[in-house]
């Protein structure tokens, strides 16, 4: 269920930051009272593999997202405690320590399930017993979203569990859309800060093809 051009889902969510708090977290009104743009990330599990280095590449990129005014907000199924046991998880033992940003703690997968990124398959219902099975871990996939100052989604994407993100391309990807907004041009293939946009019309692409496509 695509939702680029739609406003993110208005809900309230638990989320635990590095001083142990655990509080609640709207991601729509993180965007729209601050007027900032959220990059929000999810991941599958806590005290997991490529999940560790994720967060801290976020973390590593964390300056370069606020001279943009984006905030970022991590994601996961896991439970606050979970979270804050892995926030005091040193490094070298595959641990998140360090990391400042906001994790959301989705542990009633109420925010997960209304994106539709949950890893569930193959839904069977028991009539005689009641019960509901499912295949696959029930957490999320790594699903990153982009959110304007409005509270409108202008990037989504969808990573399977073993293939980590670049976090460069979502600086590139703000950046772009900043550039949107504030020239009213739109950016070709492989734009980056600093590049030639176009006019959005049919002359401004013949223009910009010609100059820049051999």
């Amino acid at each position: 269920m695509a939702i680029v051009g739609k406003k993110f889902p208005n809900l309230e969510v638990n989320a635990m930051n590095e001083m142990g708090d655990t509080f609640k977290l709207n991601v729509l009104e993180e965007a729209q009272k601050n007027k900032k743009k959220v990059l929000l990330f999810w991941y599958p599990k806590d005290f997991t593999f490529v999940c560790p280095t994720e967060l801290h590449a976020f973390q590593a990129a964390l300056g370069e997202f606020e001279k943009r005014n984006t905030v970022v907000i991590g994601a996961s199924c896991d439970t606050a405690e979970v979270h804050f046991a892995w926030l005091n998880t040193a490094k070298d033992n595959g641990g998140i320590e360090g990391v400042t940003y906001p994790l959301l703690a989705d542990s009633n997968r109420n925010l997960a399930a209304t994106l539709g990124i949950l890893d569930v398959t193959n839904e069977q219902y028991n009539e005689e017993t009641g019960v509901v099975t499912v295949d696959g871990d029930n957490v999320t996939y790594r699903a990153t979203y982009l959110i304007d100052e409005e509270g409108t989604v202008f990037h989504e994407g969808i990573n399977h569990m073993p293939v980590g993100r670049n976090v460069n391309e979502f600086l590139r990807l703000v950046d772009a859309y900043t550039h949107v907004q504030e020239k009213g041009e739109v950016c070709p293939a492989n734009w980056e800060e600093g590049k030639d946009a176009m006019q959005a019309n049919s002359k401004g692409t013949a223009e910009y093809l010609a100059a820049h496509v051999n």
